[in-house]
């Protein structure tokens, strides 16, 4: 007769363990996305369609103050508005993840003083709901490019590999925001504020080429542009010598982030209670 397994979690475990432990609670990442997608769109007059409502408007205002008034796409092969849109998918993404992961802890107070479990599952999976939006939003790239009879090549075939690394930017960040926000609440007014500057410092309503040449790799230090860049180029085609560069300085830059974030999380997770 099978013994049965059981499953003990405690703080203060080894890292081999704290990521065993993390992949036998891996539904448990599903229960909470679940959970919080349930609550995004539930008792919501829009629902879906604000989904669909928020990225079409931005891109609708981009397009017109950077393509029609600033006049960036007069040496464009592609429709602006593709262009924006493009860069406006991952920057979406990113925005998203980062405000929910940033909130995530704080926001699961009662869950997380009733039982103990890898407190990492809370922001991974806020940042899984975000998907929801971004695919949603995808669909109105799909009927873009219909519209414009625009088809992708073969590049598009990367485009899994340049989600994941928007998934990474905000994990990073998210987690190192989301525990100086348990123990100091101000964080939660700076947070919007990033996300809002980030959106201007991104090349997100005009091409990176915008950005004269000699400030093109201090430009890069931001690794969303590196990300950007490299959607338009699965999406819409080029040279990859062209993205090369500030694809390489995000990287480096995500992986730098990723480390310090889930460093400091783990370092921080054993007073989550007793600070919340």
């Amino acid at each position: 007769m099978k013994q049965k397994e059981y499953l003990i979690i405690e703080n203060g475990v080894t890292d081999k363990q704290y990521w065993i432990n993390l992949w036998k609670f891996r539904e448990l990442f599903y229960v909470l996305a679940w959970r919080d997608v349930a609550v995004r769109y539930k008792q919501t007059v829009l629902g879906i369609l604000w989904a669909l409502m928020r990225p079409f408007l931005t891109m609708v205002v981009f397009t017109v103050i950077f393509g029609k008034i600033a006049k960036l796409d007069s040496d464009s092969q592609v429709p602006y508005s593709l262009i924006v849109f493009a860069g406006l998918l991952p920057w979406q993404f990113f925005s998203s993840a980062l405000s929910d992961s940033s909130n995530s802890i704080v926001g699961s107070t009662n869950l997380i003083n009733k039982v103990f479990f890898p407190r990492l599952i809370i922001p991974v999976s806020s940042i899984i709901v975000t998907f929801v939006d971004f695919f949603v939003s995808f669909l109105i790239l799909i009927s873009m490019m219909i519209w414009y009879s625009f088809l992708p090549s073969w590049h598009i075939l990367f485009l899994p590999i340049f989600i994941l690394m928007v998934f990474a930017a905000s994990l990073g960040p998210g987690l190192l925001l989301t525990t100086l926000n348990v123990k100091y609440r101000d964080f939660r007014y700076v947070i919007p504020f990033i996300v809002q500057i980030g959106l201007y410092i991104s090349p997100v309503g005009f091409g990176a080429t915008a950005i004269p040449e000699k400030w093109q790799l201090i430009y890069s230090l931001n690794p969303m542009v590196g990300i950007i860049n490299a959607f338009r180029w699965s999406i819409l085609g080029g040279d990859l010598s062209d993205i090369y560069q500030s694809l390489i300085i995000s990287l480096i830059i995500i992986i730098f982030f990723l480390w310090i974030g889930i460093g400091h999380f783990r370092k921080m997770e054993k007073s989550f209670a007793d600070l919340i």
